[in-house]
């Protein structure tokens, strides 16, 4: 959850700064919506444009995947404005470079404005942020046996008294799958252990009669031991 939020605010920040790059001074004074989209692909001309004409258009359509990526959770649209943010300013640096012969930062020469440098920021934030997000939970679907409809009343049938998988055998609860002979479940609790009636003391192991007994009559019976 943490890496998720993290993520969003690095891939807003950097749709932001993609968008807000253009309108900053690209290169000698002059700005990036001055660009014109095919001058990236025909060469740098001086021909005026119109912004919906100018290089803003990839890097407003690599914001829009990046947006859809946050509000989709997905890693996968984030990482990809990052390389479309980094891929056009570098064609735009490569197709600058053959017109005027060089490429120069400061030096009292015509050069790189803040603008690439904000385009280039954008687009590694973007990346960065594919990296950090952990994207969408998994789904957890449970097993569930082919054919099985599971018991007749749901999942809260069972009384408490009777766990699942021992219904009684009679009475408005009684119900057991349709399994066979070597499958099916109990339907009636055991037997008890040593029948009906009061428990009879176990005899002496050193044949000793057991307390309060007659010692000539058999603890398991009414016959008559004699001496």
């Amino acid at each position: 959850m943490v890496r998720n939020v993290i993520g969003s605010a690095l891939a807003l920040a950097g749709a932001a700064a993609a968008v807000y790059s253009p309108f900053r001074a690209w290169y000698d004074g002059r700005r990036g919506s001055d660009y014109r989209v095919q001058d990236l692909f025909g060469g740098i001309t001086d021909a005026p444009t119109e912004v919906g004409a100018s290089i803003v258009l990839p890097y407003a359509f690599a914001a829009l995947v990046a947006l859809f990526g946050v509000m989709l959770r997905s890693r996968l649209l984030v990482a990809l404005a990052g390389p479309v943010v980094v891929g056009f300013t570098v064609l735009w640096m490569v197709r600058q470079g053959q017109a005027t012969g060089y490429l120069a930062v400061g030096g009292g020469l015509p050069g790189l404005g803040e603008g690439v440098a904000v385009a280039l920021g954008g687009g590694v934030l973007l990346l960065l942020a594919a990296v950090v997000m952990r994207g969408r939970a998994p789904r957890v679907v449970g097993f569930e046996e082919p054919g099985y409809d599971g018991p007749p009343g749901g999942a809260g049938w069972y009384p408490p008294e009777h766990p699942a998988g021992y219904p009684p055998a009679d009475g408005p609860h009684a119900w057991a799958p349709e399994l066979d002979d070597t499958q099916r479940l109990p339907t009636s609790a055991p037997p008890p252990a040593y029948g009906p009636g009061p428990r009879r003391p176990r005899p002496d192991p050193y044949g000793a009669a057991p307390y309060g007994a007659d010692p000539g009559r058999d603890p398991f019976g009414d016959e008559w031991r004699g001496p």
